[in-house]
């Protein structure tokens, strides 16, 4: 099919090889070169449109995107000229990243502008949610781990995105790899807004983003970095809860999204996604950087506090009381403030707050009664001067084969931080389990169900994981050293700064992994391992 790219043609639709719309007479191919197949999406300032570049070998296919001024009048074309050309600079300075989609070619055309970009092959991560439902907290940990160095890269070339959202994210067939397009949003420098220059305000008006992802300073006219850290934050809450922002509700007073009672995330994810959802410019992550940072942190909070008290109901609303008690602990006495405490300590203040909440409704603090299952605390001496570091590299309990599964079956799913050294747990259904920081060395996972664990920081030295289902799993910074993974599904899991050295890959499935050069040579591998692009061989 070739479509007419005429905005007001009535029938746009033609044949594959005419040469002319047979509606309105529009010469179908494109600057005598481009072939346009099919609309791809449309906006109030303008269309994309699925294409074939006829000027080139094999007729690669290609994007073109369509700026259609609402008007005619000259300050409109001038002003639509300059948005266009904005754009082409932009796309020109930022295009030669691995995900971001490149520019071929820009023009002017019978008072239409035209953006010709590479095409992208892969399903938006708005249809990811709609075909397969909604991310896990491991999902989206490394849906972040992936998008906020690329978003670092993007602001160290001066430019604001302005537009992310799930409909903008394409996760590339080709690699897997998340790719952020459209970038007519853009604002290529940070500057204050002067008075008097409408022109200049009628121009932004027009790319001001999407609402609901799109923070108050934005919306404003006056984005900044932490802008787009605003918006990738309501993107993660998309992907937990499968709801858009005109579906959440908001605080009247504060215009806070209400989004904690819809998740079921640890306080440690928690609290970086209430940083990057801060309505306040202050008080919201300033750049990727600091986000980062803030997910590397260790989850102690959630491990040793949270760890304590897991209802095999979930009650969400007892879960939300939790949490708001919990910042008040952290936040308003400042005793307990994290930014004067070690972790540990801050763990203890949460414990006693819980422990105290236990006993006023008859449970014990430790073993597992009504229902109710419980990890052994640590006993943590917040006086003693070594405390905190000391006690960040210990675990919660120790636990045996059968206690573990029994509570798995019961509905928990928290695991972080505890010594599960040498079990056997061979073909166990384990998925979506929380092995954050846990030891697992010399432990038998063969066969094992463990699709969409964290095993962030995990300690696996000689585990056995043969044949075990670890997609999407996530191993940030895990020491797999001399692992056994022979044909274990590892596709789509995210192993940047694991420790693979010695670890046995031969057979494996690394289809979509995130995974170095420099960490698969420290593996070994033979010619039946499938490599990260979805090819045998040796690497």
């Amino acid at each position: 099919m070739s479509y007419c790219l005429n905005p007001t043609c009535s029938h746009p639709e033609n044949l594959a090889h005419s040469q002319r719309c047979q509606s309105c007479g529009s010469q179908l191919l494109l600057r005598d070169r481009y072939q346009v197949l099919q609309p791809l999406g449309q906006g109030g300032f303008g269309a994309t449109f699925l294409a074939q570049d006829q000027g080139l070998p094999g007729e690669p296919s290609c994007v073109i995107k369509q700026l259609r001024p609402s008007a005619t009048a000259p300050h409109i074309l001038q002003m639509a000229r300059e948005l266009f050309e904005r754009e082409a600079r932009t796309l020109g300075k930022i295009g030669n990243h691995p995900q971001l989609p490149r520019l071929l070619d820009y023009f002017e055309y019978q008072q239409q502008f035209y953006l010709v970009q590479e095409y992208i092959s892969g399903a938006t991560l708005q249809q990811e949610v709609q075909r397969n439902g909604n991310f896990t907290e491991a999902g989206v940990k490394q849906f972040l781990s992936e998008i906020l160095p690329l978003l670092q890269y993007v602001h160290e070339q001066k430019v604001i995105h302005r537009d992310i959202k799930p409909a903008n994210l394409i996760r590339r067939t080709q690699d897997a790899r998340m790719v952020l397009i459209d970038f007519g949003a853009v604002k290529n420098q940070v500057t204050q807004g002067v008075p008097g220059q409408s022109d200049q305000t009628a121009l932004t008006a027009y790319a001001i983003g999407t609402p609901g992802f799109a923070p108050p300073e934005q919306m404003a006219m006056r984005p900044v970095y932490a802008s787009d850290i605003y918006a990738l934050g309501v993107t993660s809450i998309y992907l937990l809860t499968g709801k858009t922002p005109k579906d959440l509700e908001y605080n009247p007073s504060t215009g806070e999204m209400i989004w904690e009672p819809l998740v079921q995330v640890s306080d440690h994810l928690g609290s970086v996604l209430r940083k990057m959802l801060e309505v306040s410019v202050r008080n919201r992550y300033k750049s990727a950087q600091e986000v980062l940072r803030g997910l590397e942190m260790e989850p102690y909070l959630d491990s040793l506090a949270k760890g304590l008290l897991v209802k095999s109901d979930g009650s969400t609303k007892e879960q939300t009381h939790n949490r708001i008690a919990d910042s008040a602990i952290l936040c308003n006495n400042p005793a307990t403030n994290p930014n004067n405490l070690g972790v540990a300590q801050v763990a203890a203040a949460i414990r006693a707050r819980r422990a105290k909440a236990s006993e006023s409704v008859g449970l014990h603090p430790r073993g597992i009664r009504s229902g109710v299952v419980m990890a052994k605390p640590t006993t943590l001496d917040s006086n003693s001067s070594n405390s905190s570091q000391n006690q960040q590299s210990k675990v919660v309990r120790k636990l045996n084969t059968q206690d573990l599964l029994t509570a798995y079956l019961k509905g928990r799913r928290d695991f972080a931080l505890h010594n599960l050294k040498m079990l056997n747990l061979q073909g166990a259904d384990l998925s979506g389990t929380n092995f954050h920081s846990a030891q697992l060395q010399k432990t038998n996972l063969q066969g094992a169900n463990l699709h969409d664990s964290d095993f962030g920081r995990a300690s696996l030295n000689e585990a056995n994981l043969r044949d075990a289902n670890l997609s999407k799993a996530y191993f940030s910074n895990a020491d797999l050293e001399g692992a056994d993974l022979r044909g274990a599904d590892l596709s789509y899991a995210y192993l940047n700064n694991a420790n693979l050295r010695g670890a046995n890959l031969c057979g494996a499935n690394l289809t979509g992994a995130k995974i170095t050069e420099e960490q698969l040579v420290l593996a070994k591998t033979n010619w039946m391992t499938v490599r990260p692009n979805g090819k045998r061989g040796l690497l």
